[in-house]
């Protein structure tokens, strides 16, 4: 007898089954993410049986270990040749951990893993699986980006219970499987990239990483909304998640780390697409800053840390009539409500008047800052466009705005001084409070020190005026 299909609804942030659609998710509260999915009925139980025994499991003492029993002296990273990568996941690729790299179609995901494959694969054997392409293609994009190691092993599969009986007869050092969403198991009978076939492929590569003590690379699509696609669950399974971010349409990627077990979450990797493939960036200060304008007003450069690496950044604002009743605010790569906060104390402490103008805010090269310490240099970028003053391009500028107009004090201000000095910056407006994480006479870099914005602003008219 033919097993009975029935209609579920599954939440695809938390994994909560419903029998119906919900607007509201009851288990974890969000709003509109029940998608439907069609599994097999579940045969009715008979009411005499008992329940199981909570005695009723395998005895499993004999695998208890103390800290001083688990040997760690073996190395347990692997370096994958790609220095941007390993500064991600925190130092390189552990064993036995299961990595989800997502991202938009075309960003470069299996580009990057394919370029991995020509260093590792030089002392370590790779299994390359491919759900989305055969074999000759992805032999023909190798070509492309010069892959030829011949550790390197592909297999064009989709069958994940298949997959793991290979893995497990060939004892690969690596794995990479490109795409978890084309993976399924034959014994669920929804469609590939559902909800339930993401989240149970998910879980059975994560036991067999476990067991075998084998790294897994998995390529996540995602979905309108830049989340990965399928189940929430599934980025609570994998050990790291990996977001190639940036526009298709320009050449720079930046790889961040969103989950990371085995390493910090704030470290970004920049790689630049080309031809031959992604080309890492060792020095992206120079990359944001590259084609900046002289004499003109409303563009300053901030210094913002990412992880344990500075970054100087560019920060564009325009201040312009507005030709409609409400004015707009627009921000690209820094934070809108930050923006509108920084805008009231500008008006409140500085007695500036933006009411009636329109404002664009961007940070140059599709960067996004995130860190309260941009918020200096959004203003003096306000500033100076609003006066129609340009800043000095050999000034640099960072510190947290107040809601009282206070500059308060940042963290790392020795690295941040240092980049800058190291980039040709000859003037450094830090905050006052600042001053005693460094002793300004060991630097080459003039460095001016302001309590609030309204001393900022009369540096920038006094230098303004001399000029």
């Amino acid at each position: 007898m033919p097993a009975k299909l029935k209609s579920v609804y599954i939440c695809s942030s938390c994994g909560f089954e419903s029998p119906k659609w919900n607007g509201k998710c009851p288990s974890c509260g969000e709003w509109n993410t029940f998608e439907e999915d069609i599994i097999e009925e579940a045969p009715k139980k008979s009411s005499l049986k008992s329940a199981p025994s909570a005695a009723g499991g395998a005895d499993c003492s004999d695998k208890i270990r103390t800290l001083s029993q688990i040997d760690t002296d073996e190395e347990i990273r692997y370096s994958t040749g790609a220095g941007e990568l390993d500064r991600v996941l925190g130092g390189g690729l552990v064993k036995g951990s299961l990595v989800l790299l997502g991202g938009e179609p075309g960003i470069g995901k299996s580009t990057l893993l394919l370029q991995i494959c020509s260093y590792l694969g030089a002392e370590h054997t790779i299994l390359y699986v491919s759900g989305e392409e055969s074999v000759r293609q992805v032999k023909l994009r190798a070509d492309r980006l010069g892959v030829t190691t011949p550790n390197l092993y592909l297999l064009s599969m989709t069958d994940a219970e298949s997959i793991c009986s290979t893995i497990m007869s060939s004892r690969p050092e690596i794995v990479i499987i490109d795409s978890i969403q084309t993976m399924n198991i034959r014994s669920i009978t929804s469609a590939s990239g559902s909800i339930t076939q993401v989240r149970e492929c998910t879980n059975l590569f994560m036991h067999l990483a476990k067991d075998m003590e084998i790294p897994i690379f998995l390529v996540g699509h995602v979905n309108k909304d830049g989340a990965i696609a399928g189940p929430k669950v599934m980025e609570h399974i994998v050990d790291t998640v990996l977001f190639f971010e940036g526009d298709r349409h320009q050449s720079y990627r930046l790889l961040r780390a969103v989950k990371n077990r085995f390493g910090s979450t704030n470290e970004i990797g920049v790689f630049e697409m080309l031809d031959s493939g992604l080309n890492q960036v060792e020095n992206p200060s120079l990359m944001f800053l590259s084609g900046r304008p002289t004499g003109v007003s409303g563009s300053c450069v901030g210094c913002v840390m990412e992880g344990t690496r500075p970054i100087l950044a560019e920060v564009q604002a325009l201040v312009t009539k507005s030709s409609y009743s409400a004015p707009r605010r627009t921000s690209t790569g820094f934070d809108f409500s930050r923006l509108a906060i920084i805008i009231a104390v500008l008006e409140k402490r500085a007695g500036l008047f933006y009411g009636t103008l329109d404002i664009y805010v961007n940070i140059v090269g599709g960067f996004r800052l995130d860190e309260p310490a941009a918020d200096l240099p959004a203003a003096l970028a306000l500033y100076s466009s609003l006066m129609d003053m340009p800043i000095n391009e050999k000034l640099v500028s960072f510190g947290e705005i107040g809601l009282g107009g206070e500059i308060r004090s940042v963290s790392n201000v020795p690295q941040r001084i240092a980049e800058a000095q190291r980039l040709g910056f000859e003037k450094c407006i830090i905050p006052k409070m600042s001053l005693r994480q460094i002793d300004p006479k060991k630097y080459n870099i003039g460095i001016i020190a302001v309590s609030n914005i309204r001393q900022a602003f009369d540096y920038l008219k006094k230098e303004y005026n001399k000029d």
